[in-house]
């Protein structure tokens, strides 16, 4: 394998490389959605008018309300061209009776794969796996999921991932294993002994202590007790 197209795989609160490409909906930037305010998911698929893509595009679709109301904008990435990505895109609405709205990058000469690290050779030279990345309006890589291209992905974590940043951006905490909106969250650790103690003392105040190093407080109940 030749060396020059090996790159660099972009990390987590790294800048996302822009892009200018041609798309199902005309050239487009990935620049054109941050630079609007819009989070941006960046996935590649495989290959067109293969069953396993085919199921997730449906789904994409499907949940495409769900994504809209959260200022996530979609945009897919293959090796196909765009009369490969229009002509799937329209069978899937002729089958499925769903309407794919995102664009889909006509990525033929592997630059948008390449440097996202789309594409693993271990895997195949020609064809991306399955990378999602996730990208806030400032164009950072807030989270990336890699899946081989055996397995389809789950949407409602993708969507979950999304409520997950969004809630931790917009109240400085973080998220426990398996949380889904509405459940409590975890407020920062203390960085001190004192600190630690004083969080401790706390208990009752709104939080939920297990222990020194972790405690949960429910943004519902609290947000209900500020308007009362």
């Amino acid at each position: 394998m030749s060396t020059d197209i090996i790159t660099r795989l972009p990390r987590i609160n790294e800048p996302a490389p822009d892009f200018e490409a041609k798309s199902t909906h005309g050239v487009i930037r990935l620049s054109d959605y941050t630079s609007k305010g819009k989070w941006v998911m960046l996935f590649s698929h495989p290959a067109d008018f293969t069953p396993v893509c085919t199921t997730e595009f449906i789904e994409f679709a499907r949940h495409a309300h769900d994504f809209d109301s959260r200022n996530v904008q979609l945009v897919g990435v293959s090796v196909d061209s765009v009369y490969s990505h229009i002509a799937w895109v329209r069978n899937i609405e002729q089958n499925f009776n769903v309407k794919v709205t995102f664009p889909v990058v006509a990525d033929l000469d592997q630059k948008v794969a390449r440097t996202f690290g789309m594409v693993h050779e271990a895997v195949s030279d020609t064809a991306a796996v399955r990378a999602v990345f996730f990208i806030d309006p400032k164009g950072v890589i807030r989270a990336l999921l890699y899946y081989p291209l055996s397995l389809g992905r789950n949407v409602d974590e993708l969507v979950r991932v999304f409520d997950a940043l969004q809630t931790s951006d917009a109240n400085a905490v973080s998220t426990p294993a398996n949380w889904k909106p509405g459940e409590p969250v975890i407020v920062p650790a203390p960085l001190t002994q004192q600190d630690a103690e004083k969080c401790v003392a706390a208990g009752g105040d709104g939080l939920d202590v297990k222990e020194w190093y972790l405690t949960k407080k429910n943004l519902a109940g609290i947000a209900a007790k500020k308007s009362a």
